[in-house]
């Protein structure tokens, strides 16, 4: 049935298209207060990322956390947000990101292909952006979370949020999601280019590959993300064609008191100065966009870190953020997963 042959009560229905939806972790919508209260409330409050029951936690979250982090959180966002644009890096990076991959998609598909984006916490949400492509006539969504490495923490609740949004949907789109891609060889390839670029070609004493943390429990428990890690630092370091020992795999962003993945990033940057080792590079392998955990912690906390145990020399390597090897990456990455809708 087409638009010109339906009754004339029936409800307007839009040109199919087919929806690709980006999804990035979040940030708050400015650095005061409440701002990012909210934003920590709804970020501290997922389960996936804090699995401690209710009756616990959210009397500690309420009472104490949210009475002061926002605070000291919005002070260190503050050292790193995109005045001109009145949002934080990330939001910046993520539509720089979104916007060539719908040039890309414009160039391959035209306009029946649908490239937008949301935040798993914070603007725009998963809910009211699946809403809007629904409208426009998705009728096939591709969800795509920025997290090469597979977590429960970052790919599981992205995805959990996806499909909350789905079941508020009256006709609901056929829906896939996208595999982690930590080992991918294009992906790899671009990760060992942007390290050589930063080097200019040169190998380092070290190079620290920090990823975010996570409690020690949660690979007791089944996740694979360690793993993950650990593989897409090998892989690294082969396709640099580096010796072993070159490359440390760490953890960073270490919160309350349990035993997290270690080494602590923080942690084990001091300890190479103390052995000796005061020239290092970091890289975020497990980031797709720069962030507070990159701008503020990386290069402010774990390089004072480094600097105050004698270090001399901190390179940070940024994320690949729109890098066009990146945008390649990517680009490959949703051509495969739409194979048989388009």
């Amino acid at each position: 049935m087409t638009q010109d042959t339906l009754p004339s009560a029936h409800p307007a229905i839009p040109p199919r298209r087919i929806g690709v939806l980006i999804a990035n972790l979040g940030t708050p919508d400015g650095t005061d207060y409440w701002s990012m209260r909210r934003y920590l409330n709804e970020f501290l409050s997922d389960k996936r990322v804090i699995d401690l029951p209710s009756w616990k936690w959210q009397p500690i979250l309420q009472g104490i956390i949210l009475t002061k982090r926002p605070f000291t959180s919005g002070a260190n966002y503050k050292t790193i947000w995109n005045t001109e644009a009145n949002e934080s890096p990330l939001m910046t990076i993520t539509k720089e990101q979104v916007a060539a991959l719908r040039d890309r998609a414009a160039g391959l598909w035209g306009d029946r292909v649908m490239v937008e984006f949301c935040m798993r916490y914070g603007n725009p949400s998963t809910e009211a952006v699946v809403d809007r492509m629904v409208k426009a006539g998705c009728d096939r969504i591709l969800f795509l979370p920025l997290y090469p490495q597979y977590a429960g923490a970052t790919s599981a609740t992205a995805n959990d949020q996806f499909f909350r949004a789905l079941m508020k949907q009256v006709w609901q789109p056929a829906a896939r999601t996208v595999a982690p891609y930590f080992d991918r060889p294009d992906y790899i390839a671009a990760l060992a280019g942007s390290v050589t670029r930063a080097l200019n070609g040169r190998v380092p004493r070290k190079l620290v590959a920090s990823y975010h943390g996570m409690p020690k429990r949660y690979l007791m428990q089944g996740d694979p993300y360690h793993c993950q890690c650990q593989k897409t630092s090998r892989l690294l370091r082969e396709a640099l064609g580096w010796p072993e020992g070159v490359i440390d795999t760490s953890f960073q962003s270490v919160f309350g008191r349990e035993e997290w993945l270690k080494p602590y990033t923080v942690e084990h940057v001091a300890e190479l100065a103390r052995q000796g080792i005061t020239e290092i590079a970091v890289i975020s392998p497990a980031f797709s966009s720069d962030c507070i955990e990159t701008l503020e912690e990386i290069q402010g906390e774990i390089r004072e870190a480094f600097g105050h145990a004698g270090g001399k020399e901190f390179t940070y390597i940024p994320c690949l953020n729109a890098d066009p090897d990146h945008i390649d990456v990517l680009t490959t990455i949703i051509t495969e997963n739409l194979g048989g809708w388009i």
